[in-house]
């Protein structure tokens, strides 16, 4: 969340990416790196150090990096001038986590590059590998001493982080025992994605906001991440996974907490994660008989979605044909504070929705006496505020307003801020800024250990309760539908619906 671009701020680099020939480094880290080099962000002294299995030489190596950034870089094909001068800086190491002789190739290429640059650099460690390999690297890169210098080495983990409260407990030891809280850095991308940046922007940085944001003035809360796709490829791991794992977890909580949280006395990293993991603690806590009545599952079946024909969850690859795993999860969430208490947060996610987007709605009261007659406020609705993070980046305003003509009648009417509209320009990616970030030692933007325990906490009742006992109504949603029939009834029971934006155009998630 850098302020200014100026590059002398990032001090000399080396990146390490373990799992360098993966889907991530080709799809997002390196067009990432790649961009910030365009923008003026790199250091002048930067390595980045793909390892991996595969016996590519360097140059090899770059060529098939071209084609990656060609195809998944926001600003197209690479400037060939441009990418000569980067590409010098990216290299392959090919390793074998298991192999002592790979951390002391390691050793000796930071020993060389501290040589170069004059001066000991940052080293940062990326572990874009499944995470039954945390362990084994962490253990080694500390055997090796790798890890010693806790000002200038840090550690970035991809989620999930963990499968449930006792592996993430596990996971937060193990790099605890090597690294410092303040070298670990757990990344979720959603939380570098500009709307959810500016969540924080729009409560803090204006005094018209603040002063309304409390249980006096707000009815309710909605955050709806809804996605068009299916779980494609991904069957295997997320039949492990589901819904709650796979997006509340993380994602979701994230907004949430962004939404609840208390103002930070500062934007310091800790005190803003401080206030969020305050939300965490403040969430009421799931009984029995609130997971009955607050939380709704379902699984999709086959249907069409754009003319296609698409399958049902259980037909797709990699998935148990009996499968218990939701695709599907809402969950009805109370924040007991002074600011909330009795304000209901509604969160759903799904695969195979209607339609991908991801917005956070708060509606605010009614007016407390309505001094216009019935038939000038025949299309009445209550004050929102909606902040839309995709496809379409915006918050807008919804109000009354008169209607031209000579008699007095009433509608809603929006008022916009349209990214697109506002700003020129490519919007960053989540990865630029988040790893940018990572090299300024800005943790702002990123989990911390107690954040993912008191999420899996939270969570943990619902998940056991859930695995524990068959849904017996799976599937229990068509492709192309807005969910389950109960995730309606789960919010019309308080006199609510489901919000959904009209959208211009239709994306799925990036």
């Amino acid at each position: 969340m850098s302020a200014t671009s100026d590059s002398s701020k990032t001090h000399p680099t080396i990146f390490f990416i373990f799992g360098g020939t993966g889907d991530l480094t080709s799809r997002k880290l390196v067009p990432a790196l790649f961009n910030l080099f365009l923008d003026g962000w790199m250091p002048k002294h930067l390595a980045i150090v793909a390892m991996g299995r595969t016996a590519f030489t360097d140059e090899q190596f770059r060529e098939e990096l071209l084609k990656d950034i060609n195809q998944f870089s926001r600003r197209g094909k690479a400037d060939q001038a441009k990418w000569d001068v980067f590409s010098k800086s990216v290299y392959f190491q090919v390793s074998d986590i298991n192999n002592t002789a790979t951390y002391e190739e390691q050793a000796a290429r930071i020993a060389k590059f501290t040589q170069d640059a004059g001066e000991a650099p940052n080293v940062i460690y990326y572990l874009a590998v499944a995470p039954r390999f945390f362990g084994t690297i962490t253990e080694n890169l500390n055997r090796h001493k790798l890890a010693a210098d806790a000002e200038r080495t840090r550690i970035v983990i991809e989620k999930p982080f963990g499968h449930d409260l006792a592996s993430a407990k596990e996971l937060n030891r193990q790099l605890c025992s090597i690294f410092s809280e303040r070298q670990i850095y757990r990344i979720d991308h959603y939380l570098g994605k500009e709307t959810v940046q500016n969540i924080l922007a729009f409560r803090f940085a204006n005094s018209i906001f603040e002063p309304l944001w409390n249980r006096n003035n707000i009815d309710h809360v909605q955050i709806s991440v809804t996605e068009q796709l299916g779980v494609g490829s991904r069957g295997g791991y997320y039949d492990e996974a589901g819904a709650m794992r796979d997006m509340i977890q993380n994602h979701i909580l994230q907004l949430l907490c962004l939404v609840a949280m208390e103002p930070p006395v500062s934007f310091q990293a800790d005190e803003v994660r401080n206030r969020k993991v305050d939300v965490l603690n403040s969430v009421r806590k799931f009984s029995p008989e609130d997971i009955q009545r607050n939380t709704v599952r379902g699984q999709y079946s086959k249907g069409w979605i754009e003319g296609k024909e698409v399958p049902g969850y259980r037909e797709e690859q990699g998935v148990n044909p009996q499968s218990n795993t939701e695709t599907f999860a809402a969950i009805k969430f109370f924040v007991d504070n002074w600011r909330w208490h009795g304000v209901p947060f509604y969160l759903r996610t799904g695969k195979r929705m209607h339609q991908s987007s991801s917005v956070i709605t708060i509606q605010f009261k009614d007016v407390p006496h309505m001094i216009f007659p019935s038939e000038a406020v025949e299309g009445w609705q209550q004050n929102r505020l909606i902040i839309s993070i995709q496809p379409e980046m915006s918050v807008r305003m919804q109000v009354q307003a008169k209607r031209p003509g000579l008699e007095m009648a009433l509608n809603p009417v929006d008022m916009i801020f349209d990214y697109n509209g506002t700003y020129t320009g490519d919007t960053p990616e989540a990865y630029e800024t988040l790893l940018l970030d990572t090299m300024l030692g800005d943790q702002t933007l990123f989990m911390r250990g107690d954040q993912v325990e008191a999420a899996w906490d939270l969570l943990m009742p619902i998940l056991n309760a859930w695995s524990g006992k068959k849904s017996l109504s799976f599937p229990n949603y068509s492709a192309d539908s807005w969910g389950p029939e109960t995730a309606e009834a789960l919010i019309a029971r308080d006199g609510f619906h489901w919000f959904t934006l009209p959208l211009k155009n239709n994306g799925h998630h990036g």
